[in-house]
């Protein structure tokens, strides 16, 4: 029988959450009685986000500022979250960006990579000891449709090369392999009580894509008058945190509340398994979650 999973007084984080899909989920949340840890770069918009979710009628509400193109701020990020979070029940990797310009952060990675799959792949390995602990937990991560028709080359994946940069062509690469990442995750995880789950929240009208210049933000105001608002493009998201574990697919990819099939890339199990290692290797991790022969 289809129902709600019990939020009540458990933890969810939400990496990007002063705005967007991000904000409008947390927003849906306000009333669900689950504590809301919010995760964001900007300060200032940080505790807009926090005061308006208060204002909302959330139970509990923690903002947590980080960078997260750099993984010294995720390792800081999951350290402040042990403190004060200790028991959390969903993980939701959705912060993200598109950038136009190649530019590696100041620990050597492309910064698209960094941000949209490095910094997921770092945070969720730092605490699912605490999500397998109030097992059943979830982890969540925001992809998107445009994964298909993305390769990636891992052996050139921090550099120019190989691709040729473009931002879009980075961006399609990342959400690649957050798919990849979750099905792989699922993989590791079966048995522990922690489902993963990845979706695509549709073309949603929000400051996506604002930040490369004028150009960039004149074609993404030519395009909101087809694009979803950020409350429908939240609604798989909120769905998918309220949705009771046994009624989910671990490793499915999801779309409008339903699971759907991905790009054949990212159904490689192989090209998954080398993702993990590769990206283990970058965020200093070794090899976690059962190493390479699980």
């Amino acid at each position: 029988m289809s129902g709600r999973w019990q939020l009540a007084g458990r933890w969810v984080i939400l990496t990007g959450g002063t705005g967007g899909i991000g904000l409008a989920a947390l927003e849906q949340l306000a009333g669900s009685g689950a504590k809301l840890a919010v995760v964001g770069r900007n300060p200032s918009r940080l505790a807009e986000a926090t005061e308006r979710l208060n204002r909302l009628g959330a139970d509990t509400v923690l903002g947590f500022q980080a960078d997260l193109t750099l993984l010294s701020e995720v390792r800081t990020l999951a350290e402040e979250l042990a403190e004060k979070v200790p028991d959390p029940a969903v993980l939701v990797n959705n912060a993200g960006a598109i950038f136009a310009r190649f530019a590696l952060t100041a620990e050597g990675h492309e910064r698209t990579w960094a941000l949209n799959h490095l910094a997921p792949f770092l945070l969720t390995n730092l605490l699912l000891e605490r999500l397998k602990a109030v097992a059943p937990a979830k982890v969540i991560t925001t992809s998107s449709d445009a994964h298909r028709g993305a390769r990636l080359d891992l052996e050139r994946i921090d550099g120019p090369d190989g691709f040729g940069f473009a931002g879009f062509g980075r961006y399609s690469q990342t959400k690649l392999a957050n798919i990849l990442f979750t099905a792989e995750l699922a993989r590791r995880l079966e048995g522990s009580g922690v489902g993963a789950y990845c979706f695509h929240p549709g073309f949603v009208a929000t400051g996506f894509n604002r930040n490369n210049g004028a150009l960039a933000s004149l074609l993404m105001t030519a395009a909101r008058p087809f694009a979803r608002s950020p409350q429908d493009g939240a609604r798989t998201l909120v769905w998918l945190v309220e949705r009771p574990p046994e009624e989910l697919q671990s490793g499915g990819y999801y779309y409008d509340q339903r699971v759907r099939e991905p790009a054949r890339a990212a159904q490689d199990r192989k090209l998954a398994a080398a993702l993990w290692r590769l990206s283990a290797a970058q965020a200093g991790l070794g090899s976690p979650e059962g190493g390479d022969g699980r």
